[in-house]
């Protein structure tokens, strides 16, 4: 039976896009930041939440204030040669040794990391620092809860590929889906951001990521540095 948790889920206010003209500065923005894999979405020329996502990401990952507005020092940023990749990120240099996950909540940021030091994966996530505090933790059973839930729920979602990290609550998964249709409560593309809204203090992860990190927890605890 799926487990009732009701910790993680978050109201998302919708956010609709504006109608606006096509802009050749932004048409160019969104190649650019497409070009270094920060999911600008279609090369339309319109500042809509996809391309503000993007702006958001490339912002994280250069140590920017993350506005998710095209200013002087975001523009100079982005086209620098010396730009980089927003999928690609280093692990933060105070976050441990050994197999581990890692959290970087200014950074809205995860990667798994194998014994050996390697990253498993590294992708963008949407959390809630005000309730899941900075600190080691463990993946496992907290409160009498399970550790792992196929298909746990909270109210009129599904929080697919559930695990278990703090208490009481507090896990990794999937990005909630409506009961009601299946549909996830927002995008992938506004993960690695906060304009989708604070969860309620669970990790939600894209589709894809919650699969590999179920798969690195299976059959054993492992560490979680959240920083």
């Amino acid at each position: 039976m799926p487990v009732l948790t009701v910790l993680c889920l978050a109201l998302v206010t919708p956010l609709l896009a504006t109608p606006a003209a096509a802009d050749a500065g932004v048409l160019r923005a969104q190649k650019r930041l497409n070009a270094l894999h920060c999911d600008a979405g279609p090369a339309d020329g319109r500042l809509g939440s996809h391309t503000r996502s993007a702006i958001i990401r490339f912002q994280s990952r250069h140590w920017l204030s993350q506005s998710g507005v095209l200013g002087p020092t975001t523009r100079r940023a982005l086209y620098s040669a010396k730009a980089h990749r927003c999928d690609l990120r280093p692990v933060p240099t105070s976050s441990g040794s050994g197999r581990r996950i890692v959290i970087s909540q200014r950074q809205n940021w995860i990667w798994l990391i194998g014994s050996s030091g390697q990253v498993v994966a590294q992708a963008g996530i949407v959390d809630n620092p005000a309730v899941l505090r900075k600190g080691t933790w463990r993946t496992g059973s907290y409160c009498g809860r399970p550790a792992r839930v196929v298909l746990n729920q909270s109210g009129s979602v599904w929080m697919d590929n559930f695990v278990r990290f703090a208490p009481c609550g507090i896990g990794f998964h999937r990005i909630p889906r409506y009961k009601s249709t299946g549909r996830q409560m927002h995008a992938d593309y506004f993960l690695g951001t906060n304009l989708a809204g604070d969860s309620h203090g669970c990790v939600r992860l894209s589709r894809a990521m919650a699969f590999k990190l179920w798969d690195f927890t299976a059959g054993r605890r492992t560490t979680v540095r959240v920083m």
